[in-house]
């Protein structure tokens, strides 16, 4: 607590208010069912209804409040986002930390199995693994952490490759601690700031890949998220030529804009903090 405390006076105005704005969305998506008046999957209006008092951002083609998808849809859409980041990141810095205390031909293997997951070709995989794993949340969460945990890996690799050198870690491996007790006592504490900067950053471009996959198709069509209102929108024929497109597709476009920016305004402020420390 006294950490968040200290980063938050650190903390610039705009971060601040992306800070204030991300914890208004979280608690948009936890009280959903408490803020709005209508179903997310049933209809509670006429098809395609303007913003009104009745309907605060309107309804799509069912009749369905899109407020209400909003709200759901952000349960879905942070569910990835933060799943996601935690599972490659968790993944990624155990890889990472691993390769760089072996040494050796461990750590050349290691790193060249994060090359090769580096330069194979991302968004046609994800698009493929989708298909065959089926379109669900679980899986949503796996396929995007299978391509998203090797900048991490490198990062943690990087910093545990000086911090093996230190005279402290010397003299406990001399005293013959083990491998998790150096992690434990010496390792995480100096690569956890760049493990949490990793996973916020990662947060983000979760976020938007499940946008882009429910945009083509292959996201959970069971649940509400940004980015399946946005696929359900922009497959309604004519969408461009009637006024629609101004409720039913800006609503989720500006839900998963303003949380990307508000998360890389937080994320590049913690790590200027950390930077500042150093």
């Amino acid at each position: 607590m006294k950490k968040i405390k200290e980063y938050w006076k650190m903390f610039s105005m705009p971060a601040k208010i992306a800070a204030l704005w991300l914890i208004l969305i979280c608690s948009m998506a936890l009280l959903a069912g408490i803020i709005t008046r209508y179903p997310c999957y049933i209809p509670s209006g006429s098809s395609l209804e303007p913003p009104s008092f009745t309907h605060i951002i309107g309804t799509d083609d069912l009749g369905i409040d899109l407020w209400a998808q909003i709200c759901y849809g952000a349960r879905t859409s942070l569910m990835i986002g933060f799943g996601t980041a935690l599972l490659a990141g968790v993944g990624g810095s155990l890889f990472g930390i691993f390769a760089a205390y072996k040494g050796g031909w461990v750590d050349i293997l290691m790193m060249r199995i994060v090359d090769m997951m580096i330069i194979l070709p991302q968004l046609p995989l994800m698009i493929v693994l989708g298909a065959f794993l089926g379109p669900n949340i679980g899986n949503i969460v796996v396929v995007l952490a299978l391509f998203s945990w090797t900048g991490i890996a490198r990062i943690v690799r990087s910093k545990v490759l000086s911090l093996k050198q230190e005279k402290y870690v010397l003299a406990a491996q001399s005293y013959g601690a083990s491998f998790f007790y150096i992690v434990k006592k010496h390792f995480f504490p100096s690569v956890f700031p760049l493990i949490m900067v990793g996973m916020i950053r990662l947060t983000s471009r979760a976020i938007v890949a499940e946008a882009s996959l429910s945009f083509l198709g292959l996201g959970d069509p069971a649940s509400k998220s940004w980015g399946m209102i946005l696929h359900h929108a922009l497959n309604f024929k004519g969408i461009y030529f009637t006024p629609y497109w101004k409720w039913w597709i800006t609503s989720p476009l500006l839900a998963v804009l303003s949380v990307v920016i508000a998360i890389a305004f937080i994320g590049r402020e913690i790590e200027k903090i950390i930077n500042m420390k150093k």
